[in-house]
């Protein structure tokens, strides 16, 4: 059994479709991460996971059970990371633990929670005063508080420093291999990419990518480069046979090429097409690089075209 079965949602708000007809699962003991820019249906599918809103059309169930209807039975095994908020502004992050942990009552330790999220030295501190990561930092130990079988995170990162993200994706490891089932929602590509088992990429209500992450980016691969701003795409796009793309603008441009082809003979073939065709234009050449696609060039190859 998965953890979590989405079955053909829809979400509706008013006149407005916000999530159209999408269909996924999280399994145990893996991160699924759920991904999309903001206003990409990913915090009304999310929403419905966790019991907080009941679907238009289709079905969810969390741990066998409808999460809107049988929430708080469901709510004893679920741990719930909000991006933000939640917690009384004078609370104490020592207090608001142990309070949580005695709530759930399933022998969480609450001194250990604190610790394990780098908060031992400000469990004294009321919410209020703590910075924005050190909040996320407390909002992700009140969702283990449930010790969860299954964990919804929203940005669990979010402001938080770089020692603090290296903590947290550890903690998120931990607890999918420990046999939790986490769906992690982020609109952070690259932070995906360092933990997700399993992506769900959403775009406009709909999911445009859906499989494990070595699955998707299988096969697909890019050669990335930089030169002059005034680079005809269109020639080399013909030299090459492939569609060269304009990454951002600025002194100097930046570029990429996918394929879809493992086989190191075509990227090196195309290396050397790129190369020489710059070199025949007196063109510069630098921070060439050839590699597996990321998250970031799928997203944008499965969404070009569309506004």
């Amino acid at each position: 059994m998965s953890a979590v079965v989405v079955q053909d949602l829809v979400v509706r708000y008013g006149d407005t479709i916000a999530v159209d007809g999408v269909s996924f699962e999280a399994a145990f003991g893996e991160v699924t991460a759920v991904l999309g820019p903001n206003g990409a249906g990913k915090t009304s599918t999310i929403e419905i996971c966790e019991g907080f809103r009941r679907p238009s059309e289709g079905t969810v169930t969390v741990l066998g059970l409808d999460p809107f209807a049988r929430r708080s039975e469901l709510h004893r095994e679920v741990g719930v990371m909000l991006q933000e908020g939640g917690v009384y502004p004078s609370a104490r992050v020592g207090e608001t633990v142990v309070q949580y942990c005695d709530l759930y009552g399933r022998g969480a330790d609450a001194q250990e929670l604190v610790a394990r999220v780098g908060l031992r030295d400000r469990a004294m501190s009321t919410w209020r005063r703590l910075s924005g990561g050190e909040k996320q930092r407390l909002l992700l130990a009140l969702a283990l508080a449930a010790r969860p079988r299954v964990a919804f995170l929203d940005e669990p990162t979010s402001g938080v420093d770089v020692n603090g993200r290296d903590d947290i994706r550890e903690i998120i490891r931990e607890l999918a291999a420990g046999g939790t089932a986490v769906v992690l929602a982020t609109h952070e590509l690259d932070e995906a990419e360092r933990l997700a088992d399993r992506v769900v990429m959403f775009h406009k209500g709909r999911i445009v990518a859906n499989g494990r992450l070595n699955t998707l980016r299988a096969g697909r691969s890019s050669v990335k480069f930089r030169s002059s701003a005034e680079l005809d795409t269109e020639a080399l796009s013909r030299h090459v046979g492939l569609a060269v793309e304009r990454v951002q603008f600025g002194v100097s441009g930046e570029y990429v090429i996918h394929f879809t082809s493992d086989d190191a003979s075509m990227s090196g073939d195309l290396v050397a097409r790129v190369s020489t065709w710059l070199g025949s234009m007196g063109l510069p050449l630098h921070d060439l690089a050839v590699g597996q696609q990321r998250l970031e060039d799928l997203f944008r190859e499965l969404t070009r075209g569309e506004s």
